[in-house]
């Protein structure tokens, strides 16, 4: 509050130095240094990083089978085409080889989805020689060993919307090591720049929520550690990375179920705790009939489910959480 009460009494709300510290900071915080901006818009961000890649009219974009629907949206917007491929089952995230096949199709980038907080840190994309757009909006602030998420894009878009692990209430940002982009950049945007970027308003929010963001990130880890536990009594399966070496930021605690999804809704509302699917709405739910195309990832479509972390849940909500998960049937 006291961030955004300065900023009005500044009197400088739209894109302004606030804007550029608050990219300054994200920025430090991937340990990405060449340049980026931020945007008023997720979709924004992606287009944009999309474009700096390369993907024009006619292009095709590998991604993941459980990438959001909004990726199709955006390629068929830029004139491009999604080519979907399965994921590695101990990720999460498109495997290696499926985009390895992808490349073979024709593809010319890859659109890097890393859902629930998860990471491709058994994969090697640059071998592939094509740009990879890597979208950290889930993972930020996911690693293993010393790669942390945005350790594989040569563009990273990392949205901040309310769900964010970091939020500015709405507005994401597109970030690159490579220095040549910078150039591309400001001729995608020209004089329109000034209504695209985000506003101060929003990056003092921004600012704020980097400086605690590991203490936040702490909290997170140590709930989705106590939510893992809980699982261990059930027949159920964690999402995607079981490595003690991986450090989940805490996205949300996502399971694939042995049982009906609705069932163990129907069961978590009993005792008043939310949960959702955690694929509704990707690019491959018209896909749940091909398990030879994507025996890994319709799995997780059909039954994956998810329950929500918040750093600031109380004892007594934590407590409730871990005994449903324990006695999901």
């Amino acid at each position: 509050m006291d961030a955004v009460l300065q900023t009005m009494v500044d009197e400088r709300i739209g894109p302004g130095e606030r804007k550029k510290e608050f990219l300054r900071q994200f920025q430090t915080f991937v340990n990405i240094a060449g340049g980026g901006i931020a945007l008023r818009s997720y979709v924004d961000a992606l287009k944009t990083a999309l474009k700096l890649a390369g993907v024009t009219n006619g292009s095709l974009v590998a991604a993941s089978v459980l990438s959001p629907s909004v990726y199709a949206k955006i390629a068929s917007d830029l004139g491009a085409t999604l080519l979907l491929g399965d994921i590695d089952p101990n990720t999460g995230c498109l495997a290696e080889d499926q985009a390895r096949s992808l490349v073979n199709q024709g593809a010319t980038a890859i659109l890097l989805h890393e859902p629930s907080g998860m990471i491709p840190y058994q994969a090697d994309f640059s071998s592939l020689g094509i740009k990879v757009v890597e979208d950290i909006t889930q993972s930020l602030g996911s690693s293993y060993g010393d790669i942390k998420a945005g350790g594989w894009g040569d563009i990273v878009v990392c949205a901040f919307e309310e769900e964010g692990v970091v939020s500015t209430a709405g507005g994401a940002a597109v970030v690159f090591s490579d220095n040549a982009y910078r150039q591309a950049l400001k001729e995608l945007f020209g004089d329109e720049l000034i209504y695209q970027e985000l506003p101060d308003m929003n990056a003092a929010l921004g600012i704020v929520q980097i400086s605690t963001v590991e203490t936040q990130l702490a909290r997170r880890k140590e709930l989705y550690k106590l939510f893992r536990q809980s699982l261990l009594k059930t027949q159920h399966k964690l999402f995607g990375i079981g490595n003690i070496d991986f450090e989940p930021n805490g996205y949300r605690f996502s399971v694939v179920l042995d049982s009906r999804v609705d069932d163990v809704v129907k069961f978590a509302l009993k005792y008043q705790v939310s949960s959702a699917r955690t694929f509704e709405g990707c690019v491959g739910e018209p896909y749940q009939d091909r398990f030879d195309l994507f025996p890994a990832a319709i799995p997780c479509i059909m039954r994956g489910l998810s329950f929500p972390i918040y750093p600031f849940l109380s004892g007594a909500d934590v407590e409730m959480l871990m005994k449903v998960i324990s006695h999901l049937p």
